[in-house]
């Protein structure tokens, strides 16, 4: 069902639960002028649909002591095998990096696109060398580090 099909209500509850996934039914149904029952199933419904893939509780990196972001593109070499193989086997590994938060499939010069949380520069380093550039498909990355957060968000626009 494509976002348009989406009614006001609808987009009111998802707005508030990307706000908090822990609202009550009964504060959520009186945020969005319904009474509990109708508020429910609308939510199921959200859910069965896939607009609401998950609930999740977002923990602070830096409370965590993960306080160095860094964004690494990676190149890979095609040359000695079939394309697709080698993006397979790194878009398999890369699933057990417990450093790598996001992983993204890339156009452009560049692969792929990860998003790193490490400790410090000394992790980054460890990862990058020991991890990254040993992938036999990895012939290049490029990293950047995350100087400041000015906005941070996972809320997506519902209207």
């Amino acid at each position: 069902m494509p976002i348009d099909d989406l009614d006001r209500t609808d987009r009111l509850i998802l707005t508030h639960l990307q706000r908090d996934g822990r609202i009550s039914n009964q504060d959520l149904a009186q945020r969005v002028a319904l009474s509990p029952s109708p508020c429910l199933r609308r939510v199921k419904r959200l859910e069965d649909q896939g607009y609401i893939r998950r609930y999740v509780a977002l923990a602070d990196p830096e409370k965590l002591g993960l306080g160095l972001l860094a964004y690494v593109f990676v190149r890979l070499d095609k040359s000695h095998r079939a394309e697709h193989g080698a993006m397979s086997a790194f878009a398999r590994d890369v699933q057990s990096w417990s450093e790598v938060v996001q992983c993204y499939a890339m156009s452009g010069d560049m692969d792929y696109l990860l998003r790193v949380q490490v400790e410090d520069l000394a992790a980054f380093s460890r990862f990058a060398m020991d991890t990254l550039m040993r992938h036999p498909a990895v012939v290049d990355i490029r990293s950047s580090f995350a100087l400041q957060s000015i906005k941070e968000t996972t809320e997506l626009p519902t209207t």
